[in-house]
């Protein structure tokens, strides 16, 4: 079987990434020569060419996605077991948990509050990111658990839970047409420029690049755009917008994860927290569970 080190996978990524031997060699610390002789080693020992080259353009094969897909994700879990493994003999770390600002449906001050209650309860770092790395915060170790949104975000490999289920709204400017509305359907958004989220291939949106909410609710305020959010993340109402039901569209879901094979009582511990403040809610718009995914022990 072919083998690769991490550091080869590491050299082949940052090309991948790059599409830029130069720029590449400078994100590695190395020099642009010894990078091309790495990648020209790889493709020589994986019997596949990885890159297309030419004078002025750098561009993936098939076989180079493949890699660039799959690598990522080995290099994710052997940076997570390193960091897991440090973690697991360190038994005062901090639990780290990942949202995005504002992204917590107005449920983390209880949720904190009820783990703070449990006997082997530790402090709690809470760590910020964007709309496009939350999930990897959770895979590479750098986060314990994260509060996170389906069908949003990437869960593959994650355990959840549903913390929060809730409408999700169109924000447009108050002088919109859609802006009188009780509710609107998703046919009714024809047309309208969305935004692209900066980090997130694909998606409808053709409208300039937004990095989080606040940009996207400052371009929809100047009249750029529109966006569908969930309802939790544009309450209040800032000035200026009006928000809309969009009844056909699916509903969102705040849900706590972590990673699948991560047993660690500091993690079980706050799940456990989150589960019994979910199940102390009144709101009926969240629902019961069957039974944790994690088991305190």
């Amino acid at each position: 079987m072919v083998e690769l080190e991490t550091r080869e996978l590491e050299y082949f990524i940052a090309l991948a990434d790059e599409l830029h031997f130069g720029r590449a060699a400078v994100r590695l610390s190395i020099a642009q020569p010894a990078l091309s002789k790495a990648i020209r080693r790889i493709e020589t020992r994986l019997g596949v060419p990885l890159f297309i080259r030419s004078s002025r353009h750098v561009e993936l094969t098939p076989a180079g996605k493949a890699l660039q897909e799959h690598g990522r994700h080995a290099l994710n879990a052997v940076s997570a077991a390193i960091r897991h493994a440090q973690r697991a003999g360190d038994t005062q770390a901090h639990l780290r948990l990942v949202l995005k600002p504002g992204g917590d449906a107005g449920l983390l001050s209880g949720l904190l509050a009820e783990y703070a209650h449990q006997p082997d309860a530790r402090q709690v770092d809470i760590l910020f990111s964007g709309p496009a790395d939350r999930a990897d915060f959770l895979r590479d170790g750098r986060a314990d658990v994260g509060l996170l949104y389906a069908p949003f975000d990437d869960l593959d490999g994650l355990a959840h839970e549903t913390l929060h289920t809730e409408d999700r709204v169109v924000v447009v400017p108050a002088g919109h047409r859609l802006a009188g509305h009780a509710s609107v359907r998703m046919s009714d958004l024809d047309g309208e420029t969305l935004p692209r989220w900066k980090g997130i291939p694909g998606g409808d949106g053709t409208g300039p690049e937004v990095a989080d909410v606040v940009q996207m609710l400052q371009m929809i305020t100047v009249g750029r755009m529109i966006g569908m959010l969930p309802r939790s993340l544009v309450e209040p109402i800032p000035p200026g917008l009006a928000c809309v039901p969009v009844a056909d569209a699916p509903p969102s879901r705040l849900v706590l994860a972590w990673v699948e094979q991560d047993r660690r009582p500091l993690v079980a511990s706050f799940v456990a927290a989150a589960l019994r403040s979910r199940r102390d809610t009144t709101r009926s718009d969240i629902d019961e569970p069957d039974a944790p995914l994690v088991t305190p022990r």
